[in-house]
């Protein structure tokens, strides 16, 4: 059974203790690779040491999040966009869009969203997209700036049928995590009428961990509970929604 988690913030200060323990639980679990997505400026050297003590292990991302905008997103971006010149990265990520914690910058949410979608194009590489209480503004804006070569993940789904179908027919792919094992998450109406060749699995760790560990520190390894969730939910053999989603998210960040 192969796993990939698409989406762990396992650089950050929650795991400083106990990272090598995590890695090993992650590979024991027979999680294959780990996608990093950037936060901003503060959380690059964190990430990029991540990569380097686990190479082709722990994959980064470029970009900035929609909670990092702020008035002068502009700076923020000119590094972005410095260090994509300066060497690859699996995708752009994480960027969108976020109107649940703060609508203050929402006009730069939405200019800095968009210009980073023009990197993932200018770079060829997936975008990697967060849509908190937006998603309907996000969708729309992609939409506007979709060309054949704009492909990514809108990670940590939890909205419609409707909305999943117009994510698909944009040719994206959604990120299902945690959130699909919570009682009241809705994905248990949903999943099952989405197409598994169009889903793939994460974590957002440290955030949204799955049932049993809800409210505790979220950590790659679990994204095994959230694949058993996904054919529970399906009724799939969780070796099919493994291997399956393993094989969708290798084809997005081009690693075939």
């Amino acid at each position: 059974m192969k796993l990939i988690d698409t989406h762990a913030h396992i650089y950050l200060e929650e795991f400083k203790e106990d990272i090598n323990e995590v890695i090993d639980r992650s590979k024991e679990g027979g999680i294959e690779k780990i996608y990093l997505p950037n936060i901003d400026h503060a959380s690059i050297d964190k990430m990029m040491e991540l990569e380097h003590k686990f190479p082709e292990y722990c994959e980064v991302m470029m970009g900035l999040h929609p909670c990092s905008v702020k008035q002068d997103f502009e700076k923020e971006l000119y590094l972005v966009e410095d260090w994509l010149n300066k060497r690859k990265f699996i995708g752009i990520g994480e960027i969108g869009t976020d109107l649940y914690w703060d609508k203050t910058y929402w006009k730069q949410q939405q200019e800095a969203f968009k210009i980073q979608l023009d990197f993932a194009k200018q770079y060829k590489i997936p975008a990697i997209i967060h849509c908190r209480d937006s998603i309907d503004e996000t969708i729309k804006i992609v939409t506007e700036r979709k060309t054949e070569d704009l492909t990514g993940i809108f990670h940590c789904f939890t909205g419609t049928v409707e909305q999943a179908q117009q994510i698909f027919d944009l040719g994206f792919y959604i990120g299902v995590g945690g959130v699909s094992t919570f009682k009241n998450g809705g994905m248990d109406k949903t999943l099952p009428e989405m197409d598994i060749n169009k889903i793939v699995l994460e974590t957002d760790s440290p955030y949204l961990a799955p049932v049993p560990y809800r409210g505790k520190r979220n950590e790659p390894s679990y994204v095994k509970l959230v694949a058993q969730r996904v054919a529970d939910i399906m009724k799939l053999d969780i070796t099919e929604v493994s291997n399956i989603t393993t094989i969708n998210a290798l084809k997005i960040f081009q690693q075939e």
